[in-house]
């Protein structure tokens, strides 16, 4: 039976029919709202993940920021593709990154105009409460965050990447990543808001909806399919009430098909699809989230890349591929 990819069960499931899918559609109001032209952004997280090159792998926890020679090629292959076909990715770096020697690739990718966002500089989990829940980092090195508040942590963390950001490669964030998505995003949190607001970002990308996801290594059956696409217009940008734009990512990541559900590339491909197809049809929004560092050791030939530039190029002027600052303008006050 198949298993929830967010912390909380997901509630509601539907019967495979027959082979087929619903897709389901923007609610009147919400289409009525959104532009005709469908917003297709490819983001990459650059940080090293767990279990990936091999299964064993598992001291990133500690040194998210170290990236090996590889993950930098595939981001750079990613940058490159994506801007022969006319499009643009935007990035989102741990800050640690910037200690290494040489952030040359990183300069490359910035100076083909791609978007570099703050994805916080040790990979911090911006919800915790507790010092030992923010990174497990801080669990090893209890010394480095005592006596202080878990929110004047992560805000330092924040802030930290920012200045580094600044320093190494001469440009401001273009926006917030949370390490990791939340299905609620960040509703339930107006302090965590309030923080990124004074920090001086204007959006996030925080929220990452609910679907099912197989069990490891079993054949993805239709019922996750439809799960994942009927989770598509969860995934729209908003405003929360204070003013902070939400930049939702789409299911499903890389991370959640590779290292969740350890999908073959074939299913990836196919969820991939069905979520571009779907927001191409609704005029609406799709981000698909990667990791280079995990979808480079998997999809080493970048066939979902291009599988995403093919559709959009198919769409013509009903899709374009473009960075979240332009997701979030959708949404944006006038």
């Amino acid at each position: 039976m198949p298993r929830s990819l967010s912390r909380r069960r997901f509630l509601t499931r539907s019967a495979a029919l027959g082979g087929s899918l619903l897709i389901p559609q923007l609610s009147r109001s919400a289409e009525t709202n959104q532009k005709k032209q469908a917003h297709i952004a490819i983001t990459l997280d650059l940080e090293m993940s767990r279990n990936f090159p091999k299964w064993e792998d598992t001291r990133w926890d500690y040194e998210k920021g170290n990236l090996d020679e590889a993950t930098k090629q595939y981001a750079l292959g990613v940058a490159r593709r994506v801007k022969a076909r006319g499009g643009v990715v935007h990035f989102f770096l741990v800050g640690r990154v910037l200690e290494q020697e040489n952030v040359d690739w990183l300069k490359e990718i910035i100076q083909m105009g791609h978007s570099m966002g703050n994805h916080t500089y040790d990979h911090v989990n911006v919800k915790a409460t507790k010092l030992a829940d923010i990174q497990p980092r801080f669990q090893r090195s209890p010394w480095l965050v005592a006596g202080k508040e878990p929110l004047d942590v992560i805000r330092e963390n924040i802030r930290l990447t920012s200045v580094a950001m600044k320093e190494r490669l001469g440009i401001e964030p273009s926006g917030f990543r949370t390490p990791g998505g939340f299905s609620s995003g960040l509703a339930d949190r107006p302090d965590v808001r309030q923080m990124l607001l004074g920090l001086g970002f204007k959006w996030v990308s925080g929220k990452y909806p609910s679907h099912l996801v197989s069990k490891p290594g079993e054949e993805v059956k239709p019922e996750v399919f439809e799960s994942i696409l009927k989770a598509q217009p969860a995934a729209q940008p908003f405003v929360y009430p204070d003013g902070l734009i939400e930049a939702p990512m789409n299911p499903i990541s890389d991370i959640g098909a590779f290292r969740t559900g350890r999908w073959k590339l074939e299913s990836l491909l196919k969820a991939v699809r069905l979520g571009v197809e779907w927001a191409i049809e609704n005029g609406a929004v799709y981000d698909f989230l990667c990791h280079p560092s995990c979808i480079g050791v998997v999809d080493p030939e970048f066939r979902t890349v291009d599988l995403i530039c093919d559709l959009v190029q198919k769409a013509g002027d009903r899709a374009a591929l473009v960075n979240l600052e332009t997701v979030a303008r959708r949404v944006a006050s006038p």
